[in-house]
C-alpha cells in the first residue's frame, strides 16, 4: 500500500491515476469525503484527516509500505508554512518510523539551498521537510522539481492563454532568467519509479526538463506553437510588488510578494544528469509540453 499526502492536487491526480494504472493499492490523505470522491472512485482507499493532525497521520500509516508527500502550502501566513508544512512533516515522518514504513518519498523545491532557505517562508519550510527527513532514519527519496507543466491544471495553461489572446505578453522581471520545467506526467513516472529503485535510495535529486530556456523564450516559444506573433512588455519587480502587496489575497490574482522573490532570486534550473543516470526515464521537451496544453 502506498499513502499519497496531496492526491488532489495537480501532481498528485497524474501520481495516482499513474499509480492505478499499474494495479498499486494506493491511499489517499483526505480532509473530506467530497474531496476523495473521484480518487475513490479511482479504486484508492481514503484516509481522512490533514497534515495538522497527528492522530489521523499515524492511522493514515498503518499498514503501508511507502509514503510519497506532496502537500505544501502555495500562499499564506507565515504561521501556515509552518504548521502545514514544517511541522506537518515532523508528524507524518514520526508516523511513518511508527508504523515501519520502508520508503518515504518527498517532493521538495528547486532553488532551495542555505543561500535562500530565509528568502521565504515557503522556502523555509521546505529546508525543515528535508532536513527533518534526513535526520529521520527512514529509507527516503527527495525530489526538488522546477515549474510543472500541464496541459489541465498548472500555470502552463494560463501563459498560453495569456499569449493567445492578449495583444502584449506581460512578462515579469527583465526576462533573463533560466527555467526547466519538467511536464507533469514526467514528474509523477519518477515518483512511482522512485517507490522501489534502490539506487534512489537516501538520495536528492533535481527534478527537471531537458530544456533551459529564458522567461522571454518561453513566451516565444509559445506564441510560435500557437502560431502567434506577440510583442512582450516587461513589468519591473519593484512594481509587480507593490501590485502583489495590494491584491494578492484576492482569489485569482496570478502571484504573491513571496513567489516574486523566489523568481527574482535567479536561474530556476537543475542538474539532471544525476537524475537521467539513476532513473533513465523518458522526459518531453518543452515544445512538446507547450502543444499538449495547446491543443
Amino acid at each position: 500500500m502506498i499513502l499519497v499526502t496531496g492526491a488532489t492536487g495537480f501532481i498528485g491526480r497524474h501520481l495516482v491515476a499513474g499509480l492505478r494504472s499499474l494495479e498499486q493499492p494506493v491511499r489517499c490523505l483526505v480532509r473530506s469525503s467530497s474531496r476523495g470522491r473521484k480518487l475513490e472512485a479511482q479504486g484508492c482507499v481514503l484516509a481522512h484527516g490533514d497534515m495538522t493532525d497527528s492522530e489521523s497521520l499515524r492511522a493514515a500509516c498503518d499498514g503501508v509500505g511507502a509514503v510519497i508527500h506532496l502537500v505544501a502550502v502555495i500562499r499564506g501566513r507565515p504561521v501556515d508554512f509552518q504548521q502545514t508544512m514544517a511541522a506537518g512533516t515532523r508528524a507524518l515522518v514520526d508516523a511513518a518510523r511508527a508504523a515501519q514504513v520502508r520508503r518515504f518519498i518527498l517532493v521538495s523545491a528547486l532553488g532551495l539551498a542555505e543561500e535562500t532557505l530565509e528568502l521565504t517562508p515557503y522556502y523555509r519550510a521546505k529546508w525543515d521537510e528535508e532536513r527533518t527527513l534526513k535526520a529521520s532514519g527512514l529509507e527516503h527519496v527527495i525530489f526538488r522539481p522546477s515549474f510543472v507543466f500541464g496541459s489541465s491544471g498548472g500555470i502552463l495553461p494560463t501563459f498560453i492563454r495569456l499569449v493567445r489572446y492578449s495583444p502584449l505578453t506581460p512578462v515579469l522581471g527583465p526576462g533573463t532568467q533560466r527555467i526547466q520545467p519538467i511536464a507533469v506526467e514526467d514528474v509523477a513516472s519518477h515518483l512511482i519509479k522512485a517507490v522501489e529503485l534502490e539506487e534512489a535510495r537516501d538520495r536528492t535529486f533535481d527534478l527537471v526538463g531537458p530544456d533551459q530556456v529564458s522567461w522571454d523564450e518561453l513566451y516565444g516559444l509559445i506564441a510560435s506553437v500557437i502560431g502567434k506573433r506577440r510583442r512582450r512588455v516587461h513589468i519591473p519587480f519593484a512594481l509587480a510588488r507593490a501590485e502583489a502587496a495590494l491584491f494578492e489575497r484576492l482569489p485569482g490574482f496570478p502571484f504573491t510578494r513571496d513567489q516574486l522573490k523566489m523568481l527574482a532570486a535567479g536561474d530556476n534550473i537543475g542538474d539532471i544528469g544525476a537524475t537521467e543516470q539513476v532513473f533513465g526515464l523518458p522526459l518531453q521537451s518543452l515544445e512538446e509540453q507547450i502543444r499538449r496544453a495547446a491543443a
